[in-house]
């Protein structure tokens, strides 16, 4: 159930009160009148993701050639489409229509409100959703394409369109459904032989992976899948004074709207009416539990075939003396006036999901009120005498039984008195990666900074004559991804928020660099989200003077992974972009490597030895030789070797040998000796594998060795990325945090983008998100050879190279 943390709460700095790969595209939708409405979500989203390799159509087509019955392969007619977390207490039978009943149909004189009542599964959210769905027949048509048939090709396939994260994919499904006593256990129609409402919820349920996964949720969630709109939620208790007004401006202009009554448990809607099919299962499942009570439970030991408790629900939402019921979300499907006692009342009305019971108050379907109440009136209010879960009831009692609204909009100035105009749509796609951009609030200042960052330009003030101010308009949309679908993983929703900081004149112009630790910690927030939650989406509203910002999405504790969506709704032009560090490095030195490796040994040739014989003291004089000449560049300095250059000069010349070359197993046992010698630096030293990748990367013949030159080089940067690593060891433990390595990598000189800091903490961070020496000097091997690699084959400088195979 999703539970709020105030924004407070995670605002503690030192400057008051402050709050806690990427995709970018930006559109413009007209706002303006209904058809603007339709084109920023329909326009905006054209483009179809279908399913993995071909098209309903092409599936279709094969079908009706073939004369066979489509059967869907990822969604089959078995228990795996059902459950994730059980087995099923009873057998469902999966039929298709023309099995249930004769002459199915998908529709039946246009799909209404009326066409939905609820089964034996809790998602009462998504069915209150299709309600309010069926109030707009465009937007209808764009989910349920209407060209489907059981009469004219038919295929036994059918599709529908889903809205999931800025883009539509077409969910393709065959029409088998699960029945129990020949009759369908899940939504279905008041009439018996229509279906598009059971085959739409099986298309949902494919789509998040099983039945079970629609278990329990929010409307606004459904509502946002069926149209790309942006939600906006309401505490009736704290709603603004003009919520009439802003529920009418809603249905007025499509908008999709519903409510729900508190139980004290949140507003995880998960409950099923009682049913006639439901008490059948609920007796067969205390049938099987009485059986399996006369048998021993010592069978079931070890076993998983005990009968599991099913989804359908053993408890029912509390149903309160007015009809109403708690835990329940409500259809908004009108807001009207009406004519009574001379004086104007205003009315709201709401559908049960269930398809009954209703409220038995002031101007329920059988109150004394509609006496008074014309013939032309009554047309006009749709007023029907009739148990379909449908109902009219004063606004007053709205609000005084009802505690929460949800609206979706189809665009933010949907809400906004009297109010046409265009709105700039900018989408973000973005991830928090534990251990490197999941920083968590601003409660965790260490970590806080090293969230996904995003910069916003708000480039034009409101076109607004009344208001004086100097002030641009926007909405900010916080959507993760995915959880209802990974639920049979153990996921469920994070608690997310976010914080919008203006960024200073210094930083406005040039490179978009990543804003560090210090800044969070002595900057306020210009604005920020009033609760983290754990919902799917958050949105707020927000007025700010133009300038630059940037906004930070986060979960609220720390290391928690996963993706979100990041949307940006501006009155006027606006640009939102996710802020990406350059790919670059200080351009490095080049390294001089002698490709004849004999010749580069005879040039380094002096007399050491005159006790052995010639060629015997040539090889030795070389070594000699050659270590002073490294010594002497790697102190020049101090003119004179340190001790722990000439203990490092002793154990490499017993080591390398006559070619004075070094392999893998050698350069581990010449930096381990070297390494044990810094008593402050607590590390076991290297590991084997890591010295094979170093010589990989340092050998420039492919020999499986490393000459003088490509050690010297090599143990320059180590001394180098040493002290490094020494300044954010603050604990001595001979690891850094991952969160560290951005600091780390910029220290050395190197400039990556997110999608690197992420490789990198995956790659070499150990599960409690540290780095020990070992692998930080990997790493910046790795990053040192790659960046000399890639300069040494951009001969022009214009930052891209060619490669043959060989390369």
């Amino acid at each position: 159930m999703p539970s709020a943390i105030n924004a407070a709460v995670a605002q503690q700095t030192a400057a008051g009160s402050v709050p806690s790969p990427t995709i970018s595209t930006t559109t413009e939708g007209a706002g303006g009148g209904t058809g603007g409405i339709y084109s920023a979500i329909i326009s905006r989203n054209q483009p179809i993701i279908s399913v993995k390799e071909k098209t309903y159509e092409e599936l279709h087509k094969k079908c009706l050639e073939k004369n066979i019955l489509y059967e869907d392969p990822d969604f089959p007619p078995n228990e795996s489409s059902l459950f994730y977390s059980q087995k099923s207490p009873v057998k469902f039978e999966w039929k298709r229509p023309h099995e249930i009943c004769e002459n199915p149909r998908f529709i039946i004189g246009g799909a209404n409100r009326t066409d939905i009542c609820q089964g034996e599964l809790g998602n009462c959210w998504f069915l209150a959703a299709i309600a309010c769905l069926t109030l707009n027949k465009k937007l209808l048509c764009r989910v349920i394409p209407h060209d489907q048939s059981f009469i004219q090709n038919y295929a036994g396939i059918f599709h529908f369109q889903f809205w999931r994260y800025g883009d539509w994919v077409d969910v393709v499904i065959d029409d088998c459904l699960p029945t129990y006593n020949n009759q369908l256990v899940f939504t279905k129609s008041s009439q018996r032989n229509e279906f598009w409402s059971a085959l739409l919820e099986k298309a949902y349920a494919k789509l998040h992976g099983s039945y079970e996964a629609l278990k329990g949720g929010n409307t606004t969630e459904a509502m946002e899948d069926f149209t790309g709109g942006v939600t906006e939620f309401y505490e009736i208790k704290d709603a603004p004074k003009d919520i009439y007004k802003i529920m009418k401006h809603a249905i007025d202009r499509g908008s999709l709207m519903a409510s729900s009554i508190d139980d004290n448990l949140g507003f995880s809607y998960g409950s099923a009416p009682r049913s006639d099919i439901g008490e059948l299962i609920a007796r067969m499942v205390k049938n099987l539990e009485n059986a399996q009570m006369t048998h021993s439970t010592a069978n079931y030991q070890g076993t998983d075939e005990r009968p599991a408790w099913t989804i359908v629900p053993m408890q029912y939402e509390t149903r309160m003396s007015c009809g109403l019921v708690k835990g329940h979300a409500y259809s908004v499907t009108a807001v009207e006036e009406v004519l009574f006692k001379g004086e104007k009342l205003r009315l709201v009305r709401l559908r049960n999901p269930w398809g009954q019971v209703e409220w038995n108050g002031p101007w329920s379907d059988k109150s004394e009120e509609w006496n008074s109440v014309n013939e032309a009136e009554k047309i006009r209010l749709q007023h029907k005498v009739m148990e379909d879960g449908e109902f009219w009831m004063p606004f007053q009692d709205f609000m005084r039984h009802f505690t929460k609204l949800e609206i979706c909009n189809l665009t933010p100035d949907t809400l906004e008195v009297d109010k046409f105009q265009t709105w700039t749509v900018s989408v973000n796609e973005g991830r928090w990666v534990r251990g490197c951009s999941a920083g968590g609030c601003r409660n965790y200042p260490d970590t806080f900074w090293t969230n996904p960052q995003y910069r916003l330009k708000l480039l034009e003030e409101d076109d607004d004559p009344e208001d004086e101010e100097v002030i641009c308009s926007f909405l900010v949309a916080l959507m993760q991804k995915n959880r209802r679908k990974e639920r049979k993983l153990g996921a469920s929703l994070y608690t997310i928020g976010f914080a919008i900081y203006e960024v200073p004149a210094l930083l406005m112009h040039g490179t978009k660099h990543h804003l560090q630790k210090d800044f969070f910690l002595y900057n306020a927030s210009k604005a920020r989200s009033k609760t983290y939650i754990n919902m799917r989406e958050i949105s707020e509203r927000f007025r700010l003077p133009p300038s630059e910002y940037v906004i930070i999405p986060s979960t609220y504790e720390p290391h928690q992974e996963g993706e979100f969506i990041l949307r940006v709704f501006s009155e006027k032009r606006s640009l939102s972009e996710e802020v990406e560090n350059m790919i670059e490095a200080e351009r490095p030195l080049p390294i001089i490597f002698v490709s004849d490796r004999a010749n580069s040994n005879k040039e380094l040739t002096a007399d050491e030895d005159a006790g052995k014989d010639g060629e015997k003291n040539r090889t030795d004089e070389k070594k000699d030789v050659s270590l002073l000449v490294f010594f002497q560049r790697s102190s020049a300095k101090g003119h004179e070797e340190s001790e722990e250059q000439i203990q490092f000069r002793n154990i490499f010349r017993q080591i390398a040998g006559d070619d004075m070359e070094i392999n893998a197993e050698e350069l581990r046992n010449v930096l381990n000796n070297v390494v044990k010698k810094h008593k402050d630096l607590r590390s076991e030293g290297f590991e084997l594998e890591s010295c094979r990748s170093m010589i990989a990367l340092m050998d420039t013949d492919g020999s499986g060795k490393i000459n003088f030159d490509e050690f010297r080089h090599l143990w320059d940067k180590i001394k180098s990325w040493q002290k490094i690593f020494k300044r954010y060891d603050t604990d001595h433990s001979g690891t850094i945090n991952s969160y560290e390595m951005r600091n780390a990598v910029n220290d050395a000189g190197f400039r990556l983008n997110n999608q690197l800091y992420d490789i990198i903490t995956m790659r070499y961070a150990d599960k409690n998100m540290n780095i020990d020496f070992d692998s930080f000097i990997c790493c910046f091997v790795r990053l040192d050879a790659m960046f000399r690699a890639f300069h040494a084959f951009d001969k022009d400088g214009d930052g891209i190279i060619k490669l043959n195979v060989l390369e």
